[in-house]
């Protein structure tokens, strides 16, 4: 089998120029780090550095643009917290996997944690089991929570409960950490809520939503389309319904409203990831958004 990092660090470059990787690992240091007395060198301006970084005094002196680098004062722990039920196992927005955009999401974050030198553990599980990595900060250690990921969406014979993920998390680690949160669109419910009000007080909250595919097309597809929860197999007849394609649309965007509100009220960053070719932007996307809400 081949290295699910390697596919991971595969898409990255092909998706990502060198500009928005640069602005990539500039937006994480600067969410996860923030700002440190200890200086470390000088050296050119590249795109995405923050502009408060900029040495005016130096930059004058040579005519060049030159930023400070820091040196952090202190490591973090990334905890991914993943829903592997077996709802991870159907398809996602972009017709392809839910599992391998999850598995993207993780694997991105965790280079990037790896590349400043921080811890990463992982949470996951089902609504039978749920179960916790030890922390790593390697790339061996990321390979093997990746393949855990991978893996145990493929066993999952459960449901999927995110509700119970997110009270493991709150009951059993009190040390604040960086807490990851990738899931699907499943409703949330009052007790999502709860959770996330304990969770937010303990800890820094990113929220990942794995979009998933159309039940319904708007055109005809010649093969069967069924949920993964309850088999139910949905009959080609309905496919490119106008009325039942409105239907569905207008259902799943008021879950996603809902979602979004509670989010945004508990300052829990978000975003909304529909498939692999745009997760890496979208990644970005959401480091700079909350990096900037840091800054004001």
């Amino acid at each position: 089998m081949s290295s699910l990092i390697a596919q991971v660090k595969s898409k990255l470059f092909i998706h990502s120029s060198r500009k928005s990787l640069h602005a990539l690992d500039g937006a994480y240091a600067s969410l996860l780090h923030g700002r440190s007395l200890d200086f470390e060198d000088l050296r050119k301006y590249e795109y995405g550095d923050q502009v408060r970084d900029i040495d005016w005094r130096a930059t004058a002196r040579l005519g060049t643009p030159l930023v400070k680098r820091h040196r952090a004062m202190r490591m973090h722990t990334i905890l991914f917290v993943v829903d592997t039920g077996r709802s991870m196992a159907a398809l996602a927005h972009d017709e392809k996997s839910k599992k391998d955009l999850a598995i993207l999401a993780t694997g991105v974050l965790g280079v990037l944690a790896l590349r400043h030198g921080d811890d990463f553990s992982l949470v996951y599980g089902d609504s039978d089991r749920i179960r916790r990595r030890a922390p790593g900060r390697s790339e061996g250690a990321l390979e093997h929570a990746l393949r855990t990921i991978d893996q145990s969406i493929d066993a999952s014979t459960a449901s999927s409960d995110r509700d119970a993920l997110l009270s493991y998390v709150t009951r059993t680690i009190a040390r604040r950490m960086i807490v990851v949160v990738i899931t699907d669109e499943a409703p949330v419910t009052e007790e999502t809520e709860r959770m996330l009000r304990r969770l937010r007080v303990q800890h820094d909250v990113l929220w990942l939503t794995v979009s998933d595919a159309d039940p319904v097309l708007d055109h005809a597809t010649g093969t069967v389309r069924s949920d993964v929860d309850s088999m139910w197999e949905v009959p080609d007849f309905v496919q490119g319904d106008p009325d039942i394609i409105r239907e569905l649309a207008a259902q799943t965007e008021a879950d996603a409203a809902r979602l979004a509100e509670l989010l945004k009220r508990m300052e829990i960053s978000h975003s909304v990831l529909a498939g692999q070719d745009d997760a890496v932007s979208q990644l970005l996307q959401l480091l700079n958004r909350r990096s900037n809400a840091r800054l004001r």
